[in-house]
């Protein structure tokens, strides 16, 4: 029974609804042509994101803040069981919809798809937490922790790396080292870890046509700008059309046929060419805001299970808002993963959703 006296942490709640908004705003802007084109309603897109993806996320979280965080700890093994089964069942035709080449989605009736990856981050994350916990100081041995460790991220990795999602899978492996890091492994097996990922991503790269495409895309911007190169071509030329203040919300052109999935990975560039460099800063300051808020809260966490399950939540958050910005911008290759609470996508919208109500959750234990 909830205690009267705990309070959620009201900040990172606040930060969490002003994504949430920025998110819909710009969905119900960046959409406006492609709605139209695809589905001839303007607001197609920004419909189903409220619908689908932040209405349930908005009772999850509201749901996962009540929920003590001790019980995520009793199905963490099964719900991540559950996640890698439904990430397999992609792979099955008739149940796995392929989409640009990619097998990412399960499809649920005619109009409704689900994505078990973004399930998979935040299994993942409950799971590690709870065997890392139980680890102890056993976590710095290198056969009893960094090698099962190694196992448990090497079948998640092989599974997406067949679907294929190597943005996932970076954040994923992120995500994991730096609750791996936390729970107090020694820094030279996350070295030994680091060196092992360049060279799988170094292999991944030469061994399909398309990745290596983009590496040199990556390299050269202007290598082959009406193929491979094209997305971020536009999106850089819709950043650097915004200037500091933006054309205005709503008079974005890239937005008009020219840039790639505007609601998708590449709604940040719309984004800055609609509001301009003081949008795109507070947007990045939201983001750094939620990620300060997120780690006082693992910082005083009430045990060692709550502070691994925040900071991997924490984490997941705030490397794949990187990661997507980095890659808009042509700091890092094209991933193709969303911004989170930003992009289009309401499997990703209910699950960070969820994230956050176990973050608001452990926060009522430290103010309780």
């Amino acid at each position: 029974m909830e205690n009267k006296n705990e309070k959620s942490d009201r900040p990172l709640l606040f930060l969490t609804f002003c994504l949430l908004v920025f998110g819909l705003v710009m969905i119900a802007s960046a959409g406006v042509a492609y709605s139209k084109i695809r589905f001839n309603d303007e607001y197609f897109f920004f419909k189903r994101q409220l619908l689908f993806g932040v209405a349930p996320g908005l009772l999850l979280l509201y749901i996962g803040q009540k929920i003590d965080y001790g019980f995520w700890k009793k199905i963490s093994l099964p719900f991540f069981v559950v996640s890698v089964a439904l990430l397999i069942l992609v792979f099955i035709p008739g149940i796995g919809s392929k989409i640009y080449g990619a097998s990412r989605w399960i499809k649920i009736g005619s109009f409704v798809t689900f994505q078990p990856s973004e399930m998979l981050k935040l299994s993942l994350i409950l799971y590690l937490a709870a065997w890392l916990e139980g680890r102890g100081e056993k976590v710095r041995d290198f056969f009893e922790g960094l090698t099962p460790f190694i196992m448990i991220i090497a079948l998640v990795s092989f599974l997406l790396i067949k679907q294929p999602d190597l943005g996932t899978l970076g954040v994923i492996i992120f995500i994991a080292a730096s609750m791996f890091f936390m729970a107090g492994s020694k820094i030279s097996h996350i070295l030994a870890m680091g060196a092992s990922g360049v060279g799988l991503l170094y292999i991944l790269i030469k061994t399909e046509t398309y990745r290596m495409s983009r590496f040199l895309v990556f390299l050269h911007p202007e290598f082959d700008p009406q193929g491979v190169g094209y997305q971020i071509n536009q999106a850089l030329l819709a950043i650097g059309s915004g200037g500091i203040f933006g054309v205005g919300l709503g008079h974005s052109l890239q937005k008009f046929n020219y840039l790639p999935e505007p609601v998708g990975d590449s709604i940040f560039a719309i984004i800055a060419e609609e509001l301009g460099l003081v949008g795109a800063l507070l947007l990045l300051f939201l983001f750094v805001f939620f990620v300060f808020r997120g780690l006082k809260i693992a910082k005083n966490a009430p045990d060692n299970f709550s502070r691994l399950v925040a900071a991997g939540i924490v984490s997941w958050i705030f490397f794949q808002a990187i990661i997507n910005i980095s890659a808009i911008t042509g700091i890092v290759p094209l991933t193709g993963i969303p911004l989170p609470f930003i992009s289009y996508g309401g499997t990703s919208i209910v699950f960070l959703m969820i994230g956050v109500g176990i973050l608001l959750n452990i926060s009522k234990k430290i103010n309780a």
